[in-house]
């Protein structure tokens, strides 16, 4: 039997739109399938937050169409806020409420009833580690706690599909790394994500495919492999311990570079290990001792830099907007 396609949950078809005579988004182009999780990758200003605040119908498009679920964002926005949960960039929780009564108070606007409210409530703080704070005001946890309540407030109503757009943004390296792992658990379970993010390292650890985002447009797609795989400049640094092995080592491998100071030579390879195997043989055969190398395949810092222009457009921040929209 043939293997049927994946099952698209969101569907951005020809997306324009500007604030202004500023131009944010041109024509963008993107599928989600159910349960994977992408990253929109960009810099400052590239269209992201506007991106996810027309996904969340928060604010209107110049042109193109947006599906979630089956829903249109346009004729049917009710529809669409029933099946998505948003998480800013910057927590959207009543800080005169204690950890119960944010959590509470979204179960409420969810409509889900006394008993399933205070079950799904005692679930999500367990699941995000705020059992032993749920009685205590907003005003006395981190950022890091704050945070995690705010994902956990997203997903109260158990959305299909989750933006969580710049979630880490301001955490310390250990919350983080916490907050990583919940997005991963959260994938794993079978949650659809798309994720907006200045991080190269955080799309690359979260992302089933990333869209590289650039003035508007996608300007690339694809897995982290594969798209680390598009880039030429991987290579291999040998290192030397005397000038005179370097400089047999350069007059061996011409297309090589050396650096005198430091005794290496960068040799151009694609990082497999039939190439390193026939580079060793190569100057073993020449007697040409090698102290030690390191390889360098392309990262998404490389692909970033080769996909990226230098200028960054002026996206009008109305981020607070943004803030617990689709909580709501």
């Amino acid at each position: 039997m043939p293997i049927s396609a994946p099952e698209p949950l969101l569907e951005v078809k020809g997306l324009s739109a500007g604030y202004g005579k500023v131009q944010v988004l041109h024509g963008v182009d993107l599928t989600i399938n159910v349960g994977e999780a992408v990253a929109l990758l960009g810099p400052n200003g590239a269209g992201k937050t506007t991106m996810v605040r027309i996904l969340s119908t928060l604010i209107p498009a110049d042109s193109g169409s947006v599906h979630i679920a089956g829903h249109d964002v346009v004729t049917d926005p009710d529809g669409v806020r029933a099946v998505i949960g948003v998480t800013g960039q910057f927590s959207a929780v009543d800080n005169l409420l204690t950890g119960t009564e944010n959590l509470q108070l979204m179960a409420d606007l969810r409509h889900l009833g006394r008993e399933a409210g205070k079950r799904r409530v005692s679930e999500l703080l367990e699941q995000f580690d705020l059992t032993d704070a749920a009685h205590k005001l907003l005003s006395t946890y981190s950022g890091g706690m704050r945070r995690r309540l705010d994902l956990a407030m997203t997903l109260v109503g158990q959305p299909q599909v989750i933006f969580l757009d710049e979630p880490t943004t301001g955490l310390d390296p250990r919350s983080r790394l916490t907050m990583w792992q919940i997005i991963r658990d959260l994938a794993a379970a079978g949650v659809t994500i798309l994720l907006t993010t200045q991080y190269l390292e955080e799309a690359d650890q979260l992302a089933d495919r990333i869209a590289v985002l650039d003035e508007g447009q996608i300007v690339a797609e694809g897995t982290p492999a594969e798209l680390k795989g598009r880039i030429p400049g991987g290579h291999i640094r040998l290192h030397f311990a005397r000038p005179d092995l370097l400089q047999a080592a350069a007059e061996l491998l011409p297309a090589a570079a050396p650096e005198q100071e430091q005794l290496v030579l960068q040799v151009p390879a694609d990082g497999s290990v039939g190439s390193l195997r026939e580079l060793l043989d190569e100057l073993h055969g020449a007697h040409i001792d090698v102290e030690r190398l390191t390889i360098h395949t392309p990262d998404l810092d490389d692909v970033f830099f080769a996909v990226t222009g230098s200028h960054v457009s002026d996206e009008i921040d109305d981020e607070p907007a943004l803030q617990g929209a689709a909580k709501r």
